[in-house]
């Protein structure tokens, strides 16, 4: 059974992958499906309190369990199966490729939000460096 990785982040984008793996795979055989949510490192300006800091933590940690859980509910939905979950906390596109080899995935998909080249250049593009860094094919999907 072929394993694919399908990076989430609550946006459409990362909901059309999940739809492009289930309609790819349709007529087939289903894919073992790996979620990976990634948590960038928070970005704090002044001082914060310790608690605050924990506080600020168990907050994301809780938004990153519901996006996950809402990507299996759809993925489950959709006819895949679920083996794991993966709750990352790092740079998104090192994570994601990090996650692929860990768990074994033949493949990576994950959504695009298609800046352009131009907002790449100042934002960046987590799939633009997943690409380039992963070893197996990735599927991007708008």
């Amino acid at each position: 059974m072929k394993k694919v990785l399908i990076a989430v982040d609550g946006s459409n984008q990362a909901r059309n992958a999940i739809e492009a793996v289930a309609n790819l795979s349709r007529g087939g055989t289903m894919p073992e499906v790996v979620l990976v949510h990634v948590r960038a490192w928070p970005v704090l300006f002044g001082e914060a309190s310790v608690s605050s800091l924990e506080q600020i933590e168990r907050s994301e940690k809780t938004y990153q369990e519901h996006l996950l859980a809402d990507a299996q509910a759809q993925a489950l939905g959709a006819g895949l199966a679920v083996a794991t979950k993966f709750a990352a906390q790092g740079e998104p596109a090192t994570e994601i490729v990090r996650a692929a080899q860990e768990c074994g995935a033949e493949q990576i998909a994950m959504g695009t939000h298609g800046r352009g080249a131009l907002g790449s250049f100042f934002i960046g593009s987590v799939a633009q460096r997943v690409t380039h860094m992963s070893k197996v094919p990735v599927l991007l999907v708008k």
